[in-house]
């Protein structure tokens, strides 16, 4: 299964328009279909597949694949163009698969004493840490602060639909049944994410697109290849892990972090945007570093960092795992197992781009009218297999028309899911913690963790505000 994700994911990495966010989206039913371990593989698969498959494209036709690898298409292109497009697939291949080893171990190495530290979390300190996880919306969303927030309070709004766990109250389900366990997961992340994917790309018309021609050789890159990438390679390695960690970081952050330093620090920065072999390898590295470390949180504190972090997230909670402190302990399968996969997957994503580049390269020639018709079956049977429930295609096809719309008006649905899947989990946190104080608001900051994660939200919301209140102030002035 490690094998058949990663291999989809490079597929949706390679054609332009489609997102791992999109197609995680539309092949959540198929996991279902597996047990917990086997299906949290294949999905994550797909996403670290398609940080690999996205260079290829932004080398060979200048356009990225995927948004992490937007800042490849300004050296990868150039290289193509003066007949160097072997070396640069080659050495995206291998600094991906150096960033992503990498950044596994330090998976491994950091998400254990972190997962320990967060058992001695209470409701308190989850509701304050959750609270810290809101400040995620700006980070993920269309970069207006307003636009962000309002979707997040639609999330807030749908995620309190359903019945009251404490009072066992229906609460805003107008007598549908279906709607009693709350709005069911994936048919609704299905229509935010798969059905707009399909409108807006068919709207762009990407039916013709022209490969550069150019002979691909020298997969392998040679001496002075290497002498010029294997800083900026450890330098993407170090400097992806850590923004990977951050609400909001991810690859398309890491990979624009990591070609800005090597530029800055390079003694000829000229040569960037024109060729440079350090343009491909550094943002690359970092993209797929990133992929790996976004896990930890995921993984060990239950928070998601960006948008596939969080329909993973949304997978493993329809399976029945909770992701937090306790997944290691409980369902040391999924977490361990998830580990070793990558490892694995790392290696066989390096065996599947350099030898087999001929046919990613192919692949690009299928037409979108062909693509986007299955696609849409998908979504369909996929939201109607989910439960067996017709009202779940209703469902899917409301929020793809909902998500189509909002799209036009440039807002985004990422912090829309965050909040939806955030939502659940800190009103239980701050009911619990409201239980025990017997109504006292003091709760929140009595104990030391509490506290500093209250501080940190309280300085994050401010600092989210800031620019805002600003504009404002320069208005009225």
């Amino acid at each position: 299964m490690c094998l058949i994700g990663v291999s989809v994911g490079t597929f949706i990495g390679v054609l332009p328009g489609i997102g791992p966010s999109a197609t995680i989206a539309i092949l959540l039913p198929i996991g279902f279909q597996m047990d917990p371990t086997t299906g949290i593989i294949f999905l994550a698969g797909i996403y670290y597949g398609a940080m690999y498959g996205g260079s290829i494209t932004s080398i060979l036709i200048n356009i990225p694949g995927e948004s992490a690898s937007v800042v490849t298409c300004l050296d990868g292109y150039q290289m193509a163009k003066q007949g160097k497009a072997g070396p640069a697939l080659g050495i995206s291949a291998f600094g991906s698969f150096i960033g992503g080893t990498i950044s596994v171990a330090g998976l491994m190495l950091v998400a254990p004493p972190l997962a320990e530290f967060a058992l001695k979390f209470g409701p308190p300190e989850h509701f304050t840490l959750i609270l810290c996880g809101f400040s995620i919306l700006i980070y993920v969303g269309s970069g207006s602060v307003l636009k962000a927030v309002i979707m997040g309070l639609v999330g807030v709004f749908l995620g309190e639909i359903g019945t009251d766990l404490i009072t066992g109250q229906e609460r805003f389900t107008f007598g549908i049944q279906t709607l009693m366990d709350g709005i069911p997961m994936v048919p609704m992340i299905m229509g935010l994410f798969g059905i707009p994917e399909i409108l807006e790309n068919f709207e762009k018309e990407i039916l013709k697109r022209d490969i550069y021609k150019t002979a691909i050789s020298n997969l392998l890159p040679d001496l002075e290849d290497w002498k010029a990438s294997l800083r900026p390679i450890f330098r993407g390695t170090i400097l992806g892990f850590f923004l990977g960690l951050l609400p909001g970081g991810g690859g398309t952050l890491a990979s624009f972090a990591s070609y800005a330093l090597e530029k800055k620090i390079s003694k000829h920065p000229e040569r960037f945007g024109k060729g440079a072999i350090e343009g491909v390898a550094a943002p690359e590295t970092a993209n797929n570093s990133a992929t790996g470390s976004a896990f930890v949180p995921m993984l060990t504190l239950g928070l998601p960092t960006n948008p596939v972090t969080a329909m993973i997230i949304a997978a493993l909670l329809s399976y029945g795992v909770q992701p937090g402190p306790l997944l290691i302990t409980k369902s040391p399968d999924v977490f361990w197992g998830v580990i070793i996969s990558m490892y694995i997957g790392n290696a066989l994503l390096l065996v599947l781009n350099i030898p087999l580049i001929g046919i990613w390269v192919r692949m690009l020639k299928i037409r979108y009218a062909v693509l986007f018709p299955l696609i849409l079956l998908f979504c369909l049977i996929g939201s109607y297999s989910a439960a067996g429930n017709y009202q779940d295609v209703i469902i899917m096809i409301f929020f793809g028309v909902f998500g189509y719309l909002v799209r036009k008006f440039e807002f985004e649905p990422a912090p829309l899911v965050f909040a939806f899947i955030l939502t659940p989990l800190i009103e239980r946190a701050f009911r619990q913690s409201l239980i025990f104080s017997h109504g006292s608001f003091w709760i929140f900051f009595r104990p030391p963790i509490a506290l500093i994660f209250m501080i940190t939200s309280i300085i994050l919301f401010a600092l989210m505000f800031l620019p805002f209140v600003k504009r404002v102030l320069l208005k009225n002035s």
